[in-house]
């Protein structure tokens, strides 16, 4: 979507400045949404050469790519960006650094900081001292395998493991039905060991010195909540809502652990939110890969066996919580801890739904219900909403927790003129799903009855089918009252698609702004022919077509009550080439908002596409590159600055770039806002240990903001050795603590 910048301005309140988030009604406002349509036009026309202002409280880097926001010639363009070396580093403006707060490996109480930390947050206890929670999302297998023996001191048989693996193929090995003295099982249960330790939630305290540094201070509060908590030493998690009730179940359709509503750990823990009550909530994402997704019309679990021990084709590992026979209808949830309590190990909230969870937006404000915001990061997911029975006395009150007891699970249903609807989660609901028609990959996934799972409705007339078999969502779900909300609240997903809630472009981060807007990060707009496509009349490219390269979001509920049951929407950045429309960057995953209103936002684009060649734009049968494979331009993960005030307003300004192969997310300020967290996820995830400063020359076919194509000679780190920078030492993912040299406001 390509945009003036004189109709930008308008959407962002009639000025250039004015804030954005004034263009829409203050908190406690009876006012209503309303402003005028962002025009379409087309590409090549979006935002005029803004060269970069003096009130910036930074000097932007140079990227790869050119910007409008540069303020060159064309021919300026060609000469500063025909050569680009990539660094292996976090690379931030002048005047700016970063400390190394915590690594993988590092001691954590009675365990170890994990691996891929993802998002942070910061509880201050006191002047320059706090709790940092930090999750630990998935294992890389590549690196972690490379480096484990070195970073944590002890061997694995990971020959062993590859070898079993590889026999078996595809199919994966289903190691609790091996003998308990099998060799081949012991080997493969210490791997899924380690690898569980190193994933879930971890808690350390920090303090900054007098120099303006992070640094630990080891307090008894310090500990981890791993993906096997519970398994040996009895500290399980805890469930809330409905379908707890599902856990306790004896006997159903499907597996049953017999723990009741005790859950043995969390995993893939991505991004999250942080309460004004001083909890943090993590999200369980893509825990379809460590065990099974689709439950039974009774909301039990499919067995461990359908997700056996393996590796898939980006060597990522498979099926590990299946090793110790972990249910999959626990797992997928929202997970709430108090940092400050040594002896909090999680609770999984079950009215805020299973599915794949990225982030949350959590509104709190007296007198009002409490509302939490999520997506489901995968292509096809939905955007939801969860609203309590109660009303919030103090927003600072631990006792607010209490409130995610009871409530509705609603999903959006967006309409392409600017508005949408709340669909709530519930037996009575119609089954209406959307047509194939408008989705850009004409397929969905429905529940499947009365086996269980799910299908792939690839006609119309399925369609139809299914709308005549099945008139409310509880015809779809067995058991009483509470057990069916609960099964549809365990199969959410699916239940949405059936709903008709809109399928979107991977909604990845949902941030509440000052005046309870919200911001969200849809990352990509293509077509997965195994989970879904968004609805292009809502998610599109200036062709019509699916759009791989994402956008920004905000939506704004009518009369700004955290309980409105419609509201309106409009599209805040394009990502994609300037050139086509776009702002320079691709895939916007994590946002944060600073006091002044503006955005942060760190992009997350796969690690194969990190830097990849492209010498032309047409492959050797004369068909264009697709939109995946151009994402190669966009170099390393990079952290971006977009104003939402003052003449650059609705510009995306490049702040940083990460290590190479690595994905910056989580960024989190501190209350001063002199310091910004941030992660540094799996640097060197595709080919691990860079060996005696290894590095190659590549080719890439850039575009001048204009449209004029040139050749860029690039010079790429293979593997990485962050933040050691050390040569052969293994890359290892580290949170930082980005500040400026002296230590004043970052913003």
């Amino acid at each position: 979507m390509s945009v003036k910048r004189r109709d930008f301005l308008m959407f962002l309140g009639a000025g250039a400045g004015t804030i954005l988030f004034d263009a829409i009604p203050k908190a406690n406002s009876s006012q209503t949404f309303s402003m005028p349509f962002m025009e379409t036009i087309p590409s090549g026309e979006a935002f005029a050469a803004n060269p970069i202002a003096n009130n910036l409280s930074f000097k932007p880097i140079q990227g790869p790519m050119p910007l409008k926001t540069i303020g060159m010639s064309k021919e300026q363009q060609i000469t500063a960006y025909k050569n680009f070396n990539v660094v292996d580093d976090l690379v931030l403006p002048e005047g700016f650094t970063y400390d190394v707060v915590a690594a993988w490996g590092d001691k954590v109480g009675d365990s170890r900081f994990g691996y891929n930390n993802d998002y942070l947050s910061l509880v201050e206890t006191g002047n320059n001292e706090g709790y940092l929670t930090v999750n630990f999302e998935y294992i890389s297998a590549i690196p972690w395998e490379q480096s484990f023996s070195k970073v944590i001191g002890k061997p694995l048989p990971f020959a062993e493991m590859n070898k079993a693996l590889k026999t078996a193929g595809e199919e994966g090995v289903n190691v609790i039905a091996l003998e308990k003295s099998d060799p081949l099982r012991m080997k493969l249960e210490l791997i899924a060991k380690e690898a569980m330790i190193d994933v879930g939630i971890g808690v350390i305290s920090v303090r900054r010195n007098a120099d303006g540094k992070w640094v630990r201070t080891n307090s008894s509060a310090d500990r981890r909540v791993t993906g096997l908590s519970g398994l040996e030493d009895g500290k399980y998690l805890q469930a809330t809502g409905p379908s707890a009730e599902i856990f306790r179940k004896t006997e159903g359709m499907g597996y049953i652990d017999k723990l009741g509503d005790r859950i043995i750990g969390t995993f893939n823990n991505c991004a999250g939110g942080t309460t004004p009550w001083g909890t943090v909530f993590s999200a369980e994402e893509n825990f379809q890969t460590l065990v099974p997704d689709p439950v039974m019309p009774d909301g039990t679990s499919f067995a461990p066996s359908k997700k056996k021990f393996a590796k898939n084709d980006e060597d990522e590992f498979l099926g590990l919580g299946s090793v110790f026979g972990l249910a999959g209808n626990k797992y997928g949830w929202m997970v709430e801890i108090d940092p400050a309590n040594p002896d909090d190990y999680g609770t999984k909230h079950t009215w805020l739904g299973r599915f794949r969870h990225e982030a949350v937006g959590i509104r709190a404000e007296a007198g009002k219900p409490l509302a939490f915001y999520s997506g489901c990061d995968r292509r096809g997911g939905h955007l939801y909403k969860f609203v309590s029975s109660g009303t919030i006395t103090d927003p600072k009150d631990k006792a607010n927790s209490k409130l995610l007891e009871s409530g509705m699970l609603y999903a959006a249903k967006f309409n392409a003129d600017g508005t949408g609807t709340w669909i709530p989660l519930t037996a009575s609901t119609p089954v209406n799903p959307d047509k194939l028609s408008v989705l850009a990959g004409k397929m969905l996934p429905l529940p499947k009855r009365p086996d269980g799972g799910y299908f792939k409705a690839t006609k119309e007339e399925e369609i139809a089918e299914f709308k005549t078999k099945f008139k409310v969502l509880g015809d779809l779900y067995l058991g009483n009252e509470v057990e069916k909300q609960g099964a549809i609240l365990i199969d959410a997903h699916y239940a949405a698609n059936a709903a008709g809630a809109t399928c979107t472009a991977r909604p990845e981060d949902t941030e509440i702004a000052p005046d309870g807007s919200l911001m969200i990060a849809f990352t990509s707009g293509s077509i997965s022919t195994s989970d879904g496509s968004p609805d292009l009349r809502i998610f599109k490219g200036n062709d019509g077509k699916a759009y791989e390269y994402g956008w920004v979001m905000r939506l704004a509920e009518n009369g700004n009550a955290p309980d409105a049951m419609s509201f309106r929407w409009r599209i805040l950045a394009t990502g994609g080439e300037p050139s086509d429309g776009g702002q320079g960057f691709t895939n916007p995953d994590n946002l944060a908002i600073d006091r002044s209103g503006n955005v942060w936002m760190v992009t997350d684009i796969s690690s194969d596409k990190y830097n990849k060649a492209i010498p032309s734009r047409t492959d050797k049968e004369g068909k264009p590159v697709s939109q995946s494979n151009l994402r190669g331009l966009y170099g390393n993960s990079s952290i971006w600055f977009i104003p939402t005030s003052g003449v650059n307003a609705g510009q995306a300004y490049l702040f940083g770039f990460g290590p190479v192969e690595c994905e910056t997310t989580g960024p989190f300020f501190s209350r001063d806002q002199q310091t910004l967290f941030l992660s540094v996820q799996h640097p060197g995830e595709v080919k691990g240990i860079r060996k005696d400063m290894a590095i190659e020359t590549r080719k890439f076919a850039m575009k001048t903001t204009s449209g004029e194509e040139f050749i860029q000679t690039r010079k790429v780190p293979i593997g990485s050795n962050w933040p050691s920078l050390k040569p052969n030492q293994p890359p290892k993912p580290a949170v930082v603590a980005i500040r400026k040299v002296n230590n004043q406001s970052l913003i």
